[in-house]
């Protein structure tokens, strides 16, 4: 990727690596942050999205390569020195302090006075909607609010990068949904740069301003979360984001979202059809996924809304049925 492109990057990663003994866990990246964006690094075990989170942060040490941040080399920077705070899975809250205590906690090992260690924490407090638990104990509080606390504590040193690990993966499924909206909220508000890790594809595809699809230690793909999923660049990528069907053509291939395929009991007035047996059905609620075994393409994923809660599935399995497509309905891949 070209760096330098945007005027208003914050971040510059150049060539960036790093090896643990034999394993290369980061593996000559080069990545650009836009100011006031949220980013999220997202990828599966071991993809090496943690270890660039730590070498923003300063915690681990890059073998080769650069680390831009607001126009300064950070690449040998200590960690204290950077412009960069970080809000770990854990929150990792004092439990014997009260929410103000832990979220003036950076500043009084930083050797602010008393008053302004007072007005900043009251700030960052109002900013998460916790002014009135401040006397609280992190024990008194539920997993979303010490999360917000966790939060306030990174923004009272007013980072210009603010990291997150896995920030609502200690969170349930249903506050987690409540808590992204919070957070992206919070970011707009604040105008803040946002980098946040995560392997959830839903959390990161609802979130990210853009978001770089990591794999084996590398950048596959990096794009608005509309670009990533309507246009993956590779089959990896296309697998990993969603659902995708990936068909021969032409002797390249081509991702076809099980969304874009009309299912039908007769044959339809489409550009690419297609007939099979449906082999599975899978309900989720808002739509339903058919597994179709066609002679022509395979076993193909469709899948249709359920709009009417009154009427059951129109399909069964073991019917024989028609699937239909638009010409421009798949995105050809690179390899």
């Amino acid at each position: 990727m070209p760096l330098g492109l945007h005027d208003d990057s914050i971040v510059r990663i150049e060539g960036l690596t790093k090896r643990f003994g034999a394993i290369t866990a980061v593996d000559g990246i080069d990545l650009e942050i836009r100011r006031g964006e949220l980013f999220a690094l997202l990828g599966g075990s071991g993809c090496g999205k943690t270890t660039l989170l730590r070498m923003l942060a300063g915690f681990e040490t890059p073998d080769g390569g650069r680390i831009v941040i607001d126009g300064q080399d950070m690449t040998d920077v200590p960690p204290y020195r950077r412009p960069v705070n970080m809000m770990f899975q854990s929150y990792a809250l004092f439990p014997h302090m009260d929410v103000a205590a832990n979220v003036g906690y950076g500043l009084r090992r930083d050797g602010v006075d008393a008053p302004e260690i007072a007005k900043r924490v009251a700030e960052a407090l109002e900013q998460v909607k916790l002014a009135d638990h401040a006397a609280r104990r992190p024990a008194q509080l539920s997993g979303g609010q010490r999360q917000r606390v966790a939060l306030a504590r990174a923004l009272v040193k007013r980072p210009k990068l603010l990291l997150l690990d896995e920030p609502l993966a200690a969170l349930d499924r249903k506050l987690r949904e409540g808590t992204r909206f919070e957070l992206v909220r919070l970011q707009e508000e604040l105008g803040l740069t946002f980098v946040m890790v995560t392997h959830d594809q839903e959390e990161a595809m609802s979130m990210a301003t853009r978001l770089a699809v990591m794999n084996a230690g590398r950048v596959a793909q990096t794009g608005t979360p509309h670009e990533i999923y309507e246009r993956p660049a590779t089959r990896f990528v296309a697998d990993f984001i969603g659902i995708a069907n990936i068909l021969q053509a032409d002797g390249g291939w081509l991702a076809l979202r099980p969304e874009k395929i009309a299912l039908s009991a007769t044959r339809p007035d489409a550009a690419h059809v297609a007939t099979g047996k449906i082999l599975d059905i899978a309900y989720e609620g808002d739509r339903s996924l058919y597994r179709v075994a066609t002679e022509a393409c395979g076993a193909m994923i469709v899948s249709t809304t359920n709009i009417d809660r009154h009427q059951p599935s129109a399909f069964s399995r073991g019917q024989t049925v028609w699937l239909g497509w638009s010409a421009d309905a798949g995105q050809r891949l690179e390899e």
